[in-house]
């Protein structure tokens, strides 16, 4: 018993140790660079770009779990005391709004290295750190009314039914998914960007090709994807009405016409095939595993459960577990409708070679790899490496 409860403070020590250095160091970076910002690379290497993103990707998982652990085992039970005095049911959301508070301000040097001087160095990004700065902003403050508004709702949950409330939570994933997927469109997105109706001969050649399968009425949209960015990129979102078929500027710019209406017609496949529904079942499905595995592990390390908002902390943390450990599982799922929505395309556009050299473009103005390691798609890759797609085309 005492050798394991040394272990058990070795590893937490390890863990706060871990957090707190990367953060410093990543914040001495920060401030360097915004006194002297690092210079871009004088060469635009995929492979070195992807050998980067991958490190920072792996050292994130490791970053995550630390900070979990440490804000779980080191910070809940103090900070849940502190804040007793409060009613009961501002308690948990005023919990949840201080660790995140936490993470926000721990963090910042880290976001601004890894997502913002990183891109900028190897030129995806003409952003400046006050444009940056703002998008986090808005993030951190959508972020904080979210928590609060879910934690609460869950807390109450949890009050009535101590012993359901894993199932209750399940039932109500896919009704708030659908909600959050008819709200992010409509009230979210547009904080970050602005979105206006694509026109012109462009537009009516996307209108007919949607109309020739039913879903003319989509909204199709052109976003100002180069505030952030230089990569090119579409997606689909939204449902009950709200569909979006969404075309970076970058995209719409960058891309000949014919490429752009293949890009267009593989976001249309995934509004055709109800991908946008499937990925709410799938992630029903995902978040149902994840929390009755959590509340298993809750209540089996610690003899309680989900009782205080200390607990909830530890409970994000077994969650957090699970959902590393299903996320190859995840990530499978997305390629596959991926591939299904490029098989959409080609059948919709009858035109292979614009689809081979829309996938090449991505990949020369995104600077992604062609063919990334195998290893590192099916961990981490939402989508099948382009070589793959390519292949697929000219097969």
């Amino acid at each position: 018993m005492v050798r394991g409860t040394t272990l058990r403070k070795a590893a937490l020590g390890a863990a706060t140790g871990l957090t707190l250095g990367y953060a410093a160091v990543r914040a001495a970076q920060a401030v360097r660079d915004l006194r002297t910002p690092y210079a871009p690379r004088a060469d635009r290497d995929p492979g070195r770009y992807g050998a980067a993103r991958r490190a920072l990707g792996l050292a994130g998982g490791a970053r995550t779990v630390a900070a979990l652990a440490t804000a779980a085992f080191l910070l809940a039970d103090p900070l849940d005391r502190a804040l007793r005095p409060l009613p009961r049911p501002l308690r948990a959301p005023a919990f949840a709004l201080v660790l995140l508070a936490i993470e926000a301000m721990r963090d910042l040097g880290t976001e601004y290295v890894e997502g913002h001087v990183l891109e900028r160095v190897y030129g995806t990004s003409e952003q400046s750190a006050r444009g940056w700065l703002a998008d986090q902003a808005k993030g951190t403050a959508v972020a904080a009314v979210i928590t609060a508004l879910l934690v609460a709702l869950a807390d109450a949950v949890v009050v009535r039914t101590p012993r359901r409330w894993p199932l209750i939570a399940i039932a109500a994933t896919p009704p708030l998914l659908a909600f959050a997927t008819v709200i992010a469109p409509t009230f979210v997105m547009p904080l970050f960007n602005t979105y206006e109706p694509v026109s012109g001969e462009l537009e009516q050649r996307i209108r007919a090709l949607a109309e020739r399968y039913g879903v003319g009425n989509a909204a199709i949209l052109r976003f100002d994807m180069s505030r952030q960015t230089k990569k090119a990129n579409a997606f689909v979102t939204g449902v009950l009405g709200t569909e979006r078929i969404a075309l970076g500027d970058t995209l719409v710019s960058e891309f000949a016409d014919d490429e752009t209406l293949y890009v267009v017609a593989h976001e249309l496949g995934h509004y055709v095939r109800r991908d946008p529904w499937l990925s709410i079942a799938f992630g029903t499905a995902s978040i149902g595993a994840t929390l009755l595995g959590a509340d298993a592990a809750l209540r089996r390390t610690t003899k309680r459960g989900l009782d205080s908002p200390a607990q909830g902390a530890r409970l994000a943390f077994y969650a957090t577990l699970a959902q590393l450990a299903l996320l190859p599982l995840a990530n499978a799922f997305s390629r596959a409708i991926e591939r299904r929505a490029d098989r959409f395309a080609l059948a919709a556009t009858n035109h292979r070679d614009a689809g081979i050299r829309a996938f090449k473009r991505l990949g020369e103005q995104n600077l992604a790899e062609l063919e990334p390691p195998r290893w590192a798609e099916l961990l981490f890759s939402s989508h099948p490496s382009l070589a793959s797609r390519i292949r697929a085309l000219e097969a």
